[in-house]
């Protein structure tokens, strides 16, 4: 096995002393929220974009994809690394390249030069967005802190897009397309700058990356995430669709085979032992395939049905975001008194309900009567339920793998919003009508049985340790 030997820091076994405050949580989250804000930031201003660089329809997808393929293909290694390496070291490392892929995207004179530009941008998201959640662990102590400090990660993952949907817009029509990319300069550089002094680092794990690992996982999972995006256009009977799910299935089964053998894996196969941590990853999966359908299906229903600008659909959005951050609030409280469980329990519930009544739009369907009361439901189910789920998956993995099992989890969303995505679009297109509303109500009858599945595994599989 190919291995990178990492030698042990100075500092390998001393413990931090001093505890997070709000600029340390503002310092993590806020790169959090660049990355989710980055994803609809773009997609709003890609009619802009294609006009300006006179992009063909089909690369404009690639603005894109060539994100979302760096992205998917690299977490699980960011996660490892930031164990091994150090994840503030790590940590900050992404924000060096992500910041710098968005400065030079913003001055981009060809598509070539911006797709590429977009790729290293998710280079530096898989190698920063594991260990933002590793650093709310060492940063934060283990009870009310931590799931206040989570809960605050919950929401911004969650309701970041529809913040990227109104600044999208915003700097599209006031200013220009590339202010999208610009607007990330300067909030990467203050991240930098108060990173050493406000966020201290975790203790390092003496180890080595195992570079076959690595490889097989990375272009694995890059593999997989391009069978979904070819599969949604060109068709899953397409011959690269289907060569491309082959692959993913021979590296993937390599790779397993890799892990239960190497010494040090990159993917320790112990996160998914247990039903309390396994249900945890199988329910983000699950919700995420579910949840994306309402940021694609309403985006386009509220510009092209209701006839709203971008910016209005990006207020229109806030019907979900103020009350997921609210829930936020409520989350930790919650917690304390239900349980993890119990509360993932009763933030499904209202998910299940947003998606049911979004079964019911139609060409006649107007945002008071039909989308304010499943975005203000999902935004509180949505509030409620991501911290437990996130709480369940670091106490209960041990702290030398904390960065691999927070790569794990966004690898884990990342697929599901994939999948979820694809699998959406395929029943939406298949729905039997020419109205964007049928096709879209259809898709959200799928997306309500995902969250219904998401609810019986909470049930049924995620089970907590009795006491003693």
């Amino acid at each position: 096995m190919d291995v990178t030997e990492v030698p042990a820091g100075p500092d390998g076994g001393r413990r931090p002393g001093r505890v997070g405050g709000p600029i340390t949580l503002a310092v993590i989250v806020g790169f959090q929220l660049m990355l989710v804000v980055d994803i609809t930031i773009v997609n709003v201003a890609l009619p802009a974009i294609q006009r300006a660089l006179d992009f063909s329809t089909a690369d404009l997808s690639w603005v894109a994809n060539a994100y979302t393929l760096a992205v998917g293909g690299l977490l699980l290694l960011g996660g490892r690394a930031g164990d091994v390496l150090g994840r503030r070291r790590v940590f900050v490392a992404g924000v060096v390249v992500f910041t710098v892929a968005s400065l030079a995207g913003g001055f981009a004179t060809d598509p070539g030069w911006l797709i590429a530009t977009r790729a290293l941008q998710g280079v530096g998201a898989a190698l920063a967005g594991p260990s933002t959640m590793a650093l709310i662990a060492n940063n934060f102590r283990e009870g009310t802190e931590r799931h206040r400090a989570l809960g605050v990660f919950a929401a911004v993952s969650g309701g970041g897009g529809s913040l990227g949907i109104i600044g999208g817009g915003m700097l599209t029509e006031w200013a220009s397309w590339r202010w999208v990319m610009f607007v990330n300069v300067p909030i990467g550089l203050a991240i930098l700058l108060l990173t050493p002094r406000f966020v201290r680092e975790a203790d390092r794990r003496p180890g080595r990356l195992d570079v076959t690992g690595a490889l097989l996982s990375s272009v694995g999972l890059t593999a997989l995430t391009y069978a979904f995006i070819r599969g949604a256009s060109d068709g899953w009977t397409d011959p690269l669709t289907l060569g491309a799910f082959a692959a993913t299935a021979v590296l993937l089964t390599a790779f397993a085979v890799l892990e239960r053998r190497a010494d040090q894996p990159i993917l320790p196969l112990g996160l998914f032992r247990g039903w309390l941590r396994a249900g945890a990853y199988l329910n983000m999966f699950l919700l995420a395939a579910a949840m994306i359908g309402v940021f694609y299906f309403l985006t386009l229903y509220m510009q092209n049905t209701l006839s709203f600008s971008p910016v209005e659909t990006g207020l229109g959005f806030l019907a979900m975001t103020v009350p997921m951050f609210a829930a936020a609030r409520w989350a930790p409280q919650l917690l304390a008194r239900l349980g993890p469980k119990r509360l993932a329990v009763v933030g499904t519930l209202p998910v299940i309900a947003s998606m049911g009544w979004l079964t019911t739009l139609s060409d006649h369907s107007s945002f008071v009567a039909h989308l304010l009361g499943p975005l203000l439901l999902i935004g509180i189910g949505v509030g409620l339920t991501f911290m437990p789920l996130n709480a369940i998956i670091l106490a209960t993995v041990e702290p030398r793998d904390i960065g691999s099992a927070s790569g794990l989890l966004q690898a884990v969303q990342r697929v599901g919003s994939s999948l979820g995505l694809a699998i959406l679009v395929a029943v939406a297109a298949h729905a039997g009508t020419a109205s964007f509303a049928g096709q879209a109500a259809r898709a959200f009858q799928v997306a309500a049985v995902l969250a219904v599945l998401a609810l019986l595994v909470t049930v049924f599989v995620v089970r907590p340790k009795p006491a003693g």
